[in-house]
């Protein structure tokens, strides 16, 4: 991921006055995303990033970082190696001040350090990816970190529950026989991080195996959206998942339920539509004829002869106040998308079966990434959006404020590159403590989790 684009003098320039967050730039009707949220939305970031003498993390001034989890350390349970690839994560209120933090790892059969497999916890013993549970006591400190899962496979995003537990999705299609795997793969499994053992390592197979990204659940009618992360054509659906128990509760969704994939008509791929606030009001929900993809890929499936609404990288999904939103972080015309975009935010309100096109970005300036698009995003602290990077070139954690301004609130100072040649890994998992006052968020690549406090706007 080195980047080209720009000479390294002007791109230092632009890394310590803070002036890359004009790189991505968007339009779109951005108090939608914000109901409800604090007033101090329109604000204009915190201020330049201040370089880090430690090398990890750039910051602004009166923001501070502390290093949780690095991969390759020992595991405080003592199963093993804190696992490589940190991708999605959530924090969870525990007891007496407590968090819970579950951790995705999105290893492959190639992964450099794998979950380790752990009994009663491992799904197929050949996969190398899962999810790691930190225990935070009230004043931050790691006093517990174990396996919560092992044995999935390339677990790239998913999502929180309302009832206190992670979603975590596998991102692959491989079947038993493929890379090695004893087991199909493919599934959303459950997770708690508070007690792992209480879910187990069960497939929830009736939510369908392909290509998972990330899920956001109703709160009010049970009903889990579920994102694929498809680049490549035919790209990926979005779903839902209609659960037999739609009153929720752990373990709930074992009881299956019927999978469905959003069909707009007339709009055989969303990367056409290019107009923010560009409305649909007849948004159909068709059952998908195979959740398990037994012979015939879900995306590839005969959805009847009006098709299906596809899209090029669908990503980051969460739910706000009565809607779900969910990104689709780039399509390119060149790969076979209908039209070219560098990220969009849509919106489905369930009520009014009605999807809108938020926001669409894109670059504004003489500064032109068009290969930094957005993918994890979370509603930040002090109201607003956070944003992780995922391109080449320099890997920022964005806000994005009410006003559609764009400020750099973090930077991945950790080179995997070379001195003449860097790369710096993406950001993942950014997400906030329930009280609001601390940000975690992973670096992917040296596998690092970082807790960074500092004077948040309420």
């Amino acid at each position: 991921m080195s980047d080209t684009r720009l000479p390294a003098t002007r791109r230092e320039v632009l890394a310590r006055s803070g002036a890359l967050g004009a790189g991505i730039a968007f339009t779109g009707a951005l108090s939608e995303l914000f109901t409800g949220t604090a007033a101090a939305l329109g604000h204009h970031g915190y201020g330049p990033l201040v370089p880090d003498p430690a090398g990890l993390l750039d910051l602004p001034r009166g923001f501070r970082y502390r290093v949780l989890s690095r991969e390759g350390d020992p595991l405080l349970s003592g199963e093993g190696r804190v696992p490589s690839n940190h991708d999605g994560m959530a924090a969870f209120q525990g007891r007496h001040g407590r968090v819970h933090l579950v951790r995705n790892h999105e290893n492959r059969n190639t992964g450099r350090i794998p979950v380790p497999t752990v009994e009663g916890l491992t799904y197929d013993p050949a996969g190398k990816g899962g999810c790691t549970a930190l225990t935070l006591d009230a004043r931050g400190n790691v006093v517990g970190e174990r396996v919560a899962i092992a044995g999935t496979a390339v677990n790239c995003a998913g999502g929180p529950t309302p009832w206190g537990t992670w979603l975590t999705c596998e991102e692959t299609e491989d079947k038993a026989g493929t890379n090695g795997y004893s087991k199909d793969h493919g599934f959303v499994f459950e997770v708690d991080g508070a007690d792992p053992r209480r879910s187990g390592a069960v497939p929830l197979t009736a939510m369908g195996r392909f290509q998972h990204e990330a899920v956001a659940v109703d709160p009010r009618r049970g009903v889990v959206y579920e994102t694929e992360d498809a680049f490549l054509k035919p790209f990926g659906l979005f779903y839902r998942f209609l659960p037999n128990k739609p009153e929720g509760g752990p373990g709930s969704l074992r009881a299956g339920g019927r999978l469905q994939a959003m069909r707009v008509p007339g709009v055989p791929d969303l990367s056409s539509i290019q107009e923010t606030g560009a409305t649909f009001d007849r948004v159909e929900w068709v059952d998908v004829p195979d959740p398990l993809a037994v012979e015939t890929p879900i995306r590839l499936q005969d959805f009847g002869s009006r098709g299906i609404t596809h899209a090029q990288k669908l990503e980051g999904c969460y739910w706000g106040g009565t809607c779900v939103y969910f990104v689709s972080s780039f399509a390119h015309s060149s790969e076979g998308s209908a039209a070219t975009h560098f990220g969009q935010i849509w919106r489905y309100d369930p009520s009014s079966r009605r999807l809108t096109l938020v926001i669409v970005f894109g670059p504004d300036t003489d500064v032109q990434l068009p290969g930094e698009s957005p993918d994890n995003i979370c509603l930040a602290s002090g109201g607003g959006l956070m944003v992780c990077e995922d391109g080449e070139g320099a890997q920022h954690v964005y806000g994005v404020t009410r006003r559609g301004e764009v400020y750099a609130m973090a930077r991945n100072r950790q080179n995997i590159g070379t001195p003449e040649a860097p790369e710096w890994g993406e950001f993942a998992g950014v997400t906030f403590s329930p009280d609001h006052r601390t940000m975690y968020v992973n670096c992917y690549t040296p596998g690092t989790t970082f807790a960074v406090t500092g004077p948040w706007r309420k």
